[in-house]
């Protein structure tokens, strides 16, 4: 092969990975916009279908009613979100997130008080604790080394 033509395909084998990150192209960035929470508009697609309210029926009473498991009536029109307000929902929570969160926060540190309460009142040891000479006599106790077990053998005579 000719030298020029080599040197030409190595060029631009080395230019091939510059211009792809160059023409490499991302998401457009697009601003942040929250959701829209249920609203009184009415939705359009729904005609004069009546606007009912927006209430869970797990917030209604358990009795009284001719479906006794979904809490409705007979013929009584279901909501247009009705998979999200029946009984089959999530559950209503029984507090706000904030009060459930303080009251969360009054348990722990309650657990905390009483722990650290219980430890300021267990009064200080009376003594100092032993202290010996030379690591602890270890090796006027007997050492480690005589301490470990001794290899198991197989004694004929036991038998």
């Amino acid at each position: 092969m000719n030298a020029a033509l080599v040197a030409r395909r190595l060029a631009a084998a080395n230019s091939l990975p510059r211009i792809a990150q160059q023409s490499r192209n991302y998401a457009t960035p697009i601003p942040f916009q929250p959701q829209q929470t249920p609203s009184n508009e009415k939705d359009p697609q729904l005609g004069d279908y009546p606007d009912l309210p927006y209430v869970s029926k797990q917030l209604r009473p358990p009795s009284g009613w001719w479906d006794p498991q979904m809490r409705r009536n007979f013929g009584e029109l279901p909501h247009e979100k009705e998979e999200i307000l029946s009984m089959f929902a999530p559950d209503v929570p029984p507090l706000p997130p904030r009060t459930a969160l303080f009251q969360f926060t009054l348990a722990v540190l309650g657990f905390v008080g009483i722990g650290y309460l219980s430890k300021s009142l267990v009064p200080e040891r009376p003594a100092v604790p032993r202290e010996y000479p030379f690591s602890g006599l270890v090796k006027e106790l007997g050492g480690l080394e005589e301490n470990k077990a001794l290899p198991e053998t197989e004694n004929v005579a036991d038998e």
